[in-house]
């Protein structure tokens, strides 16, 4: 079955400083999108999708574009690739873009960019996120038997292997009931405290959290028929937004949860236990370079991450 792999590479990374979606972290200069596509390769996809600011696409074609190139699918035929931009272009005429804006409009906005290029069922994924590659093996088969309306799925971590020794991240609590999503709160502030325990510290109180609590990484799985409603959803949204938001985002966790509640879509838990690791923080660089060369170590990956 044909399924496509959208990887979300256009934000600023302004906490990180820098355009982390390119760094190259790998034994071999790699990026953590190209540990992505080769899990996903490997796992069945057959179209990567890659959502760009236009001023990397050149950097990322020379990053991963060459070995795409000549990259072949599970039954041996030449992977699908696709470059799109998130660009205020593609924005709806209705809505005036105030002169001081300068974030996307979030990762909503940004899938919907992709929608011209995706006509089978896809999963949605950050570009500086290394999720492993059961989460892409797990993905496939569920997208395989997944019906066409009304469906999604999500790879959901455990909270103790998805945070960040050098400061507060935000994740998205999830409450599941029967492996069904029930729902999910996007959470910000949380932090790994001095004596190990983990704690939501957005407010004037420290209020602990599970370590075993399931989190949503943006780690998506859709069937094309999402993007009507999801065009639906982002046009409300601006339509709700005041002139003076100017860094307000339209984001996948959000509306996924919103569209639950609303009992519009039903979102299946895939459950794993392995561990997340991604680039919040320039600190956060030398752990990830340590477990990728590791991971090469070991055998999970070959020398060089060439199909």
């Amino acid at each position: 079955m044909k399924a496509a792999l959208v990887i979300m590479a256009a934000g600023l990374g302004s906490r990180y400083g820098g355009n982390k979606q390119v760094d190259g972290v790998g034994p071999g200069g790699e990026a953590l999108m190209e540990y992505a596509i080769y899990d996903a390769i490997r796992a069945g996809f057959t179209k990567i999708v890659l959502i760009v600011k236009p001023e990397i696409v050149e950097l990322v074609d020379r990053l991963c574009g060459a070995w795409l190139k000549t990259a072949k699918t599970l039954k041996g035929e030449p992977v699908e690739v696709s470059y799109v931009f998130q660009e205020y272009d593609s924005v709806p005429d209705f809505y005036a873009i105030p002169s001081q804006r300068t974030k996307p409009f979030g990762t909503v906005h940004a899938v919907l960019c992709a929608k011209d290029c995706v006509q089978e069922p896809f999963c949605v994924i950050n570009a500086d996120d290394y999720y492993g590659a059961e989460a892409y093996c797990t993905m496939y088969e569920t997208l395989l038997t997944m019906e066409e309306k009304g469906k999604a799925a999500m790879v959901g971590y455990l909270l103790k292997n998805t945070v960040s020794e050098n400061g507060a991240v935000t994740r998205g609590i999830c409450h599941g009931e029967n492996g069904m999503l029930q729902e999910i709160r996007e959470t910000t502030g949380i932090r790994v405290l001095q004596d190990g325990t983990i704690a939501d510290t957005s407010g004037d109180v420290a209020v602990p959290l599970d370590r075993e609590t399931v989190v949503s990484m943006n780690f998506w799985g859709f069937q094309p028929s999402i993007f009507p409603v999801m065009e639906q959803y982002f046009h409300a949204f601006l339509r709700r937004l005041a002139p003076e938001e100017i860094k307000a985002e339209c984001l996948l966790p959000v509306m996924v949860g919103d569209l639950v509640n609303r009992g519009e879509l039903q979102v299946q838990i895939l459950p794993t236990a392995g561990r997340w690791f991604g680039m919040t923080y320039q600190e956060d660089r030398g752990t990830v370079e340590q477990e990728l060369r590791k991971y090469h170590e070991r055998g999970v990956y070959p020398p060089m991450l060439q199909m």
